[in-house]
């Protein structure tokens, strides 16, 4: 069932979000040119002297608040009306004090009547979290506030650079009072055990998709189908429900699962995001009201058909020949029978190459090494420790594996990381695993060397930003092996929604400088 009918393009919270923002504008437009010269002297002959001035700046003030005020009415958020409707009558009366602007008053009314008639379609109600931060705030403005007024009724002057930093100061407060008091919803990350094993269910049963077991990280909410036949994962950022990859579960259950999960962003005033979809489910989201937008490709690798003889794969050749003579093999364990030595050195691996690093990973990695039914793939050597390691995680109903993690020492050998996928792909074979997923690449039509015009200037732009996301170095990897290439997308309902998915998205991969580390979840 849609969520309005078929025919209505804009919402009245919409119009009402674009309103504000023009009064906004006229307000500060208002405060910044000069007034009416008869209208401005009938005033000041009424009012108190520096009423004008007064009445100029609270202008300049509300227009301002208005302006950003405006995309949260658009959505709907019930703090953001209240504010508009207090801002929108103050900003009336400075128009008439400040000149008897009585046009731009009427317009302050006609949009504070509009505000009240439609008050019901503002419901999103605000963070409970964000209260005891912002009474502090408030506090630590106000004490500052009158501060300022008792050493002016003394007449205590102050340097012109503490006035200055002190204003600063001022405002950069009101701001933030002014950002908690609209901060959306959140959500806290909730996992019971019960959920949990009914997830682990439901993907051992009808996981298909290489990104199905990242569900299971402990970093993610769930949502069910009324029946527990069906499932996604999600998380909270800033405003932001990004659900991890395709739902699992009944394919008769998935769309009616996804529209009860809009229904439930819709109501907390969430924006929605599917992160990692695969384009087999494109025309579900696609009936959802969705946008479909590439980020990249996984780097997919068939066992039975992989092969190290030709000259285009030498490379890899020879570093498996090299390693191979030098005496190093491969060995697979099933994560959960790994012993305390065998855990000590892959712990110590791990904590050598993440360094000062947060861990990485939110759609397309796993969060726990030695989880169940996952695999530590690693190379041994009679007189050196282990030097790397790979970890797979299976996807149950396909056959098939996924790569998590791949670690390994400073001081390995070169060509490690090449010797043991391939060596890998040798197991897999004899063991008919049907493929396995190496890789998500980001951006790869746009880092491919041979692309032209706009998408080459674009190149230029996302090699720059290489040290931090390693993109192209990630890329130039997974090329060497010839994989199969599968598209992935972001879904999104509105493209001006991008921006603000793609902040949370690096949020959650861990990839923004304040992200270090991943919250830990409420267990019950």
């Amino acid at each position: 069932m849609p969520l309005y009918p078929r025919g209505v393009r804009v919402k009245p919270e919409s119009l009402l979000g674009w309103a504000a923002a023009v009064v906004g504008v006229v307000g500060i437009v208002s405060a910044l040119t000069p007034e009416v010269a008869g209208r401005s002297d009938l005033v000041q002959g009424v009012l108190p002297p520096g009423a004008l001035h007064v009445a100029r700046v609270a202008t300049l003030g509300f227009g301002i608040a208005l302006v950003w005020l405006a995309r949260s009415l658009a959505r709907r958020r019930r703090r953001a009306w209240g504010l508009s409707v207090v801002l929108v009558t103050a900003i009336a009366v400075s128009h008439i004090v400040k000149g008897l602007d009585i046009e731009e008053a009427t317009v302050s009314l006609v949009l504070l009547a509009l505000l009240v008639a439609y008050r019901r379609r503002f419901d999103v109600p605000g963070d409970p979290a964000s209260l005891q931060p912002l009474a502090a705030t408030l506090s630590l403005l106000g004490g500052g506030a009158a501060a300022l007024l008792l050493l002016d009724r003394h007449d205590v002057l102050l340097p012109d650079r503490l006035e200055e930093v002190l204003g600063a100061a001022g405002l950069v407060l009101a701001f933030r009072a002014l950002y908690l008091w609209l901060r959306p919803l959140s959500a806290q990350v909730r996992q019971t055990v019960e959920e949990r094993r009914a997830a682990s269910r439901l993907v051992q049963a009808h996981g298909r998709d290489s990104l199905a077991f990242f569900m299971l990280r402990r970093d993610k909410s769930y949502l069910f189908s009324p029946s527990g036949r069906a499932f996604l994962a999600y998380r909270v950022i800033a405003g932001t429900a990004l659900v991890s990859g395709d739902p699992v579960g009944d394919e008769s259950e998935l769309d009616d699962l996804l529209a009860e999960f809009r229904r439930l962003a819709y109501a907390r005033g969430w924006r929605l995001a599917v992160i990692g979809a695969g384009a087999t489910a494109l025309p579900r989201y696609r009936r959802l009201g969705l946008r479909a937008i590439k980020i990249g490709d996984e780097a997919v690798l068939r066992p039975a058909s992989f092969t190290l003889e030709g000259r285009p794969i030498r490379k890899v050749r020879q570093s498996v020949t090299r390693l191979t003579k030098a005496g190093w093999r491969l060995r697979v364990v099933p994560a959960a029978e790994a012993g305390a030595r065998l855990r000590a050195e892959l712990d110590q691996v791990s904590a050598e190459w993440r360094g000062n690093q947060p861990g990485r990973g939110f759609s397309m990695a796993i969060d726990e090494l030695y989880a169940p039914d996952t695999l530590i793939v690693f190379a041994e050597h009679d007189e050196e420790p282990i030097a790397g390691f790979l970890h797979l995680v299976p996807t149950p109903a396909s056959d098939s594996y996924s790569l998590s993690t791949m670690r390994r020492r400073h001081s390995s050998p070169n060509g490690l990381m090449e010797f043991l996928i391939a060596e890998t792909l040798g197991w897999a074979r004899e063991h008919q695993v049907s493929e396995v997923s190496l890789n998500f690449c980001a951006f790869t039509d746009l880092l491919d060397p041979g692309c032209r015009g706009a998408r080459r200037l674009s190149r230029v732009a996302l090699l720059s930003l290489d040290r931090l996301f390693q993109l192209e170095r990630l890329y130039a990897f997974s090329r060497k092996f010839f994989p199969e290439w599968r598209p992935r997308y972001v879904c999104v309902e509105r493209l001006s929604d991008l921006p603000l998915v793609g902040f949370a998205y690096l949020h959650v991969e861990s990839l923004l400088p304040w992200s270090r580390k991943t919250p830990e979840p409420a267990r019950h």
